[in-house]
């Protein structure tokens, strides 16, 4: 059998036969997929040469856009559904425990850990002054303590300090106290757009969607014995709570900032983490 002359179908059985001898089982079965699912797409679109090499140039400008703060393709992937589908993948209905969203591009490592009741905003933050409240729990309702929740929000003029670099602002990490309670004080998160004067925004646009996204605050949980959680809690009566940017809204994680007489908003969330698999 030649294999050097080929067709549309000849050629993707020769690409995969080519990497038949892929020792490790799981990239053999990720790159099989991906050269089955590519070469399925351009035989359905049938792309010319000029869209090819304007879908390479997106790409391509993409990982320009790349730097610290930023990151243009997970951005992407947001947008595109695609951070989500990993989401609902990986961990689908949370039963009985705090479900999970995106990630999203401008989480940092290594916030500064802060005691409980400390205030994550620097001094002159723009926005309304916040107190978030909760409780940590296993699915057996006991609390779990000393679990590790990292936060971060943007600011009320609707940027993350890594876009603005005035140094590290509105993120931390607090500890669960030995009743499994946490407690902080912020800004009131409000909706922002996601950075859309890249080409990820150029792509918004060219399909006539908005950037936006509902006011949320971001948190990591981790605790000995459970899963890691990533998730927001959004806030209720925000007008883009159905059409958010990433599709990372769930009707559990949408809270109420209720705003109290002395002008603070407050906001409660109690979590469930799931058990890590084999305990």
């Amino acid at each position: 059998m030649s294999i050097r002359n080929f067709n549309e179908d000849s050629l993707t059985a020769e690409v995969l036969r080519r990497m038949e001898k892929t020792p490790n089982p799981r990239l053999k079965e990720v790159m099989g997929s991906l050269v089955k699912h590519l070469h399925g797409f351009v035989r359905e679109v049938k792309p010319t040469p000029e869209e090819w090499k304007a879908g390479i140039d997106f790409l391509t400008e993409t990982g320009h856009w790349c730097e610290d703060g930023r990151q243009e393709f997970i951005l992407m992937s947001d947008t595109l559904g695609v951070s989500m589908l990993v989401d609902f993948v990986n961990y689908g209905k949370a039963e009985g425990t705090t479900e999970s969203t995106v990630l999203g591009p401008f989480f940092v490592e290594g916030a500064p850990d802060l005691p409980l009741g400390a205030n994550i905003a620097k001094p002159g933050t723009p926005g309304e002054p916040c107190a978030v409240t909760g409780t940590i729990k296993g699915t057996d309702g006991k609390p779990v303590t000393g679990a590790l929740i990292d936060v971060w929000e943007a600011g009320g003029d609707g940027f993350y300090d890594v876009q603005k670099k005035e140094g590290t602002n509105l993120r931390a990490r607090f500890r669960s106290d030995a009743e499994g309670k946490f407690h902080f004080k912020c800004v009131l998160p409000p909706s922002y757009p996601v950075p859309h004067d890249g080409p990820v925004g150029n792509m918004l646009t060219a399909t006539e969607r908005h950037p936006m996204r509902p006011g949320h605050l971001h948190t990591i949980l981790t605790a000995q014995g459970y899963d890691t959680l990533v998730t927001h809690l959004f806030v209720k009566g925000d007008k883009y709570l159905d059409s958010d940017a990433v599709f990372g809204v769930k009707d559990s994680l949408i809270v109420d900032f209720k705003k109290s007489p002395s002008g603070e908003y407050t906001a409660h969330y109690d979590f469930v983490l799931r058990p890590a698999m084999g305990k």
